[in-house]
């Protein structure tokens, strides 16, 4: 359903229908950029990247308004994606009229204002997130974020605290009789916060010494609490070790007078981030310790199992990261290197070699 006819006045007019039969023409002096303008939209239409020229009026704000509220999201991650959003200082550019250039002033504004690498990140992915559903619609025919420049993160070695056997021991001494089983769950068993607060003394298999994650607690506007699905979808069965059973099962017979919930705040409901923050930086004040966030302890158990040989699915599973990519992203510069198995390959062979010589009398070391 394409054509070029030659107008009077001498112009090509180069026309077609879209998918909804709607006609589209434009004028050109030459044939040849008029031939040029209908391959282009052939090949648009037989490629699926066909966009209505009259697509895109909507601002960023608008379209965003109207995709959001199809969405399927968890209350952390809406309030996440309105923040990001609501801060693009594109919000009143049309669609159609966005460019590289847009993006590339936002993040440069982000930077300026002296956000964190991972806040810039964070945000553009979301925005991006947008982005990339109005190319689906066939509002635009390219998402006009794709390959912009970011701010460098830091390494995740260089970023990553990990506090000691002997910091968490100090830790575990100075927390209050309540609190310890809380900073167990996390040093031990690797629970987010929202995950710890939300065990159930049900959750907790004391003959077989297993943990079962099935929910988290997140705060909610007002103070309250929401009792949702850990995040990610990151259910999972924990293994614990016999003395973290026994610290928790200490725990449940001096704490847990009606056997439901492990940790309770003021009102009999589990306690929310800001009730455990407050907890833990008395804790920190206890123990003579600065610079150690809660969160820590979760790398120091993920350090535990990565230095007792545990390869990388088990570590996934045991953290409940979505995936075994986000747990080689986050703890890569944890496994032994290449270097270091050379070095162990080489001592276990002398070691085999000088057994097997022992015999006759030669040097069992070198």
């Amino acid at each position: 359903m394409a054509s070029i006819s030659r107008l009077p006045n001498g112009k090509y007019r180069p026309r077609y229908r879209d998918e909804h039969g709607k006609e589209h023409a434009r004028h050109f002096d030459r044939r040849v950029d008029a031939q040029r303008w209908l391959d282009e939209v052939t090949a648009a239409v037989v490629t699926g990247t066909y966009v209505d020229p009259s697509a895109g009026r909507q601002t960023f704000a608008e379209y965003y308004a109207e995709w959001s509220a199809r969405q399927v999201w968890a209350p952390g991650t809406e309030a996440a994606m309105g923040l990001a959003a609501r801060s693009a200082t594109f919000a009143d550019v049309r669609m159609r009229s966005l460019r590289r250039s847009h993006v590339e002033q936002w993040i440069k504004a982000m930077v300026t204002r002296g956000l964190a690498p991972g806040t810039v990140h964070t945000r553009t992915n979301n925005v991006r997130a947008v982005l990339r559903g109005a190319v689906a619609d066939r509002v635009i025919p390219r998402d006009p974020s794709e390959g912009v420049t970011l701010p460098r993160r830091r390494r995740a070695a260089a970023a990553m605290t990990l506090p000691t056997p002997a910091q968490v021991g100090t830790l575990l001494q100075s927390a209050d009789d309540p609190f310890r089983a809380f900073v167990g769950l996390c040093a031990f068993a690797g629970l987010r916060l929202g995950e710890a607060a939300a065990v159930r003394v049900s959750d907790i298999d004391f003959l077989r010494r297993t943990l079962t994650v099935a929910r988290q607690v997140q705060r909610i506007t007002g103070g309250g609490i929401d009792i949702r699905a850990p995040k990610y979808g990151s259910e999972r069965q924990v293994y614990l070790a016999p003395s973290l059973v026994d610290l928790l099962a200490r725990h449940v017979a001096a704490h847990c007078p009606e056997g439901y919930w492990i940790f309770t705040g003021e009102s009999g409901e589990p306690p929310h981030q800001n009730a455990i923050g407050y907890r833990w930086r008395t804790t920190l004040r206890s123990a003579g310790l600065a610079g150690v966030k809660l969160h820590d302890l979760r790398h120091f158990y993920a350090s535990g199992l990565i230095a007792s040989g545990c390869d990388v699915v088990t570590v996934q599973r045991a953290l409940g990261h979505a995936t075994a990519t986000t747990t080689l992203n986050t703890y890569s510069h944890l496994w032994p290197t290449a270097e270091d198995r050379t070095r162990r390959a080489a001592e276990q062979l002398i070691a085999d070699s000088c057994g097997l010589c022992a015999d006759s009398e030669t040097p069992t070391s070198l």
